[in-house]
């Protein structure tokens, strides 16, 4: 799945993406270190993973979309 990235907290390692209908979602430092990545800037395109569904999504990996 696709998003825009939206908020990064470098020092948590967190922030949150927007999904393509504007929903916000968060993601913690474990997703974040799953994809590897060392800094998220507000903007840019990123495959994320998910699981569960509706209040219980959570973001599992984040990393750069790339095509």
């Amino acid at each position: 799945m696709q998003a825009t990235s939206y908020t990064y907290d470098a020092l948590t390692r967190s922030g949150s993406v927007l999904l393509d209908d504007g929903t916000p979602v968060e993601f913690d430092a474990a997703a974040f270190d799953a994809g590897g990545l060392r800094l998220l800037r507000p903007g840019q395109r990123v495959r994320i993973e998910t699981e569960g569904e509706g209040d219980a999504r959570r973001i599992t990996l984040v990393t750069l979309q790339t095509l």
